[in-house]
């Protein structure tokens, strides 16, 4: 069993090094199936219920006027009720709360925050919310590949990988995109890209992807008909669309921020109970609003929704997803962006038909740019957005036209309208000024074993000489002088003051805080940290080294090297 930890032991601190990429990858894997797992349990469960309600899994519409009132009120209600009883730090959910723990929290997520985004989530999709369930699939994805990581004790440098394995293949698993979860995860979550996040980053994607598919099969989310930009002479509209679609995003956070400073005194149940009236009476006229809304978007790139009803449902979308989630629902805001940006690119297309009679696209082809286009400048991720449409439509011919309708809309939203990412304005609201720091994030993905001086020898205050020269014969470089109870560490002194001391005097009882010494003052750090939160510990405490140990009980700690302020610095400014 003393091997099998040694060995336990030894796998984490290549971690903590960043040099262990084969074992990231199976671990990768490993999160893949996990996250996989958790997204089936939660799609079965939510169309398993629609199905029991609807006859088929998304059709609101066939319920009568009264029940889509009721429905969503007593659902707002009973997710109020259920948050309520929980206490407020396990409420936290969404992308945004995942982005917050990875950017804060060293990406340590609480399974109790994902059982409420399970069952708040679930419960908002089964009773015709208008949100959507990436946002939920994202948190569950990411909460499986941190607790996956924190049952196996890893550092957390490899838990921020995890996150984001986790991450990416929620977005695999859900729209059956694996290579735009791969960029969503780097691009939105992450805000980096590296070659050794990258690899086990994308093996988790395709993983959860391919289990996945073995269930559902390896149809995209939407039903897209070939398309293809007619001429050339487009692109003008197209910088049109792009305009008009960065402004519509605009408008969505602009919305979703309003309503979540609303009523933030009210009890919980009551803004939730409040969302669910308004999205009941909002889909008594406009079932469509309902519920996620794929099967709309399947019927608008079909042509099947008249110019009338895409006008309504652009309005009334973008006015009940940001209400319910403003207003404390627990879903997600990238399926509304979608909905919204399909049904604003629909209209798009029918007016290009009128004002290029002859040399116009398919409507369709501005339905997908719309969706991308309004993805792409609410989450301010052109290339995710961009990903997720070549993969949509399994055709390049989308390229050229999404990258300018994309970049348009992004410039407009973020330069115009000074809009920044939904996510970035969400964690605003909540005090948190997060910054993308390329210096910090360099930090943040190295474990501190890679720059920890191993020559360490841990002995108390008062030692023999014989003892003393014991330990010297290891060769140590540092010599930790522990208290008189053995328990925490008193100073540190460089091995050579010792030498020098031992060769001019010769007693043999060595009192160590007595010999002419310099003495470092240090502290502990676990192993576990990256190399960004021992600068932290630095900052706040004013310590001159720090002490690495793995704390196998409370109580009992292993020593296992050294860090000083002069070690950082000089991976800090290299």
């Amino acid at each position: 069993m003393n091997g099998w930890h040694q060995r336990l032991e030894g796998l984490r601190l290549r971690l903590s090094a960043h040099d262990a990429l084969g074992l990231m990858s199976v671990l990768a894997v490993l999160c893949g199936l996990a996250t996989a797992g958790v997204i089936l349990a939660f799609r079965s469960l939510v169309e398993f219920s629609q199905s029991q309600l609807l006859g088929s899994p998304g059709q609101f519409w066939e319920l009568a006027p009264h029940w889509r009132l009721l429905l969503p009120l007593l659902g707002g209600v009973a997710i109020g009720l259920f948050l309520q009883w929980l206490r407020p730090e396990h409420r936290g959910t969404g992308v945004v709360h995942v982005i917050e723990r990875l950017g804060y929290h060293q990406g340590y997520l609480n399974w109790r925050n994902a059982v409420a985004q399970f069952v708040g989530a679930s419960t908002a999709l089964i009773s015709g919310h208008s949100v959507g369930r990436e946002g939920p699939a994202i948190h569950l994805g990411a909460a499986s590949g941190s607790l996956l990581g924190q049952r196996l004790g890893l550092p957390n440098n490899s838990l921020r990988t995890l996150v984001a394995c986790g991450v990416a293949a929620a977005i695999g698993a859900t729209f059956n995109t694996p290579l735009a979860g791969v960029v969503f995860a780097m691009e939105v979550v992450m805000l980096e890209y590296t070659l050794s996040g990258f690899l086990p980053v994308m093996l988790s994607a395709v993983t959860a992807t391919v289990i996945t598919q073995l269930i559902y099969g390896s149809s995209p989310a939407f039903s897209v008909p070939a398309v293809h930009l007619e001429s050339l002479g487009e692109l003008g509209w197209l910088l049109v669309c792009g305009l008009l679609i960065g402004a519509l995003a605009a408008a969505f956070i602009h919305s979703l921020m309003f309503f979540s400073n609303s009523l933030t005194r009210w009890p919980l149940a009551l803004r939730t109970g409040l969302a669910g009236l308004a999205v009941g009476l909002i889909g008594m006229v406009l079932p469509e609003v309902m519920g996620v809304g794929y099967e709309t978007v399947n019927l608008i790139l079909l042509g099947e929704v008249a110019t009338l009803t895409l006008i309504a449902l652009v309005i009334a979308k973008l006015l009940a997803s940001t209400l319910a989630i403003g207003l404390g629902i627990p879903g997600g805001l990238i399926g509304p962006t979608v909905v919204i940006g399909a049904a604003a690119g629909g209209l798009l297309g029918q007016a290009a038909q009128v004002l290029f009679p002859t040399a116009a696209s398919e409507p369709s082809l501005y339905v997908m740019l719309g969706l991308g286009a309004m993805m792409g400048a609410t989450l301010r991720a052109p290339l995710a957005a961009l990903t997720a449409m070549l993969e949509l439509t399994a055709n390049p011919n989308i390229i050229l036209p999404g990258m300018l309708t994309i970049a348009m809309a992004v410039l407009v939203a973020g330069e115009v309208f000074a809009k920044d990412s939904v996510y970035l304005h969400q964690l605003r609201l909540r005090g948190l000024d997060f910054r993308s720091n390329p210096l910090f994030q360099a930090l943040s993905r190295l474990g501190i074993a890679r720059i920890m001086d191993r020559r360490l020898v841990v002995v108390p205050r008062h030692t023999d000489r014989r003892t003393l020269e014991q330990a010297l014969a290891t060769n140590p470089r540092w010599i930790l002088m522990m208290d008189r109870d053995g328990v925490a560490p008193q100073a540190l002194l460089p091995v050579t003051d010792l030498l020098h001391h031992l060769q001019v005097e010769s007693t043999m009882e060595v009192d160590l805080l007595q010999i002419p010494a310099k003495r470092l003052e240090p502290d502990t750090i676990e192993y576990r940290a990256s190399l960004r939160e021992a600068l932290a510990l630095f900052q706040e405490r004013e310590v001159e080294a720090l002490c690495v140990v793995n704390t196998i009980a409370p109580g009992i700690r292993r020593y296992l090297g050294v860090i000083t302020r002069q070690d950082l610095e000089h991976q800090y400014f290299q």
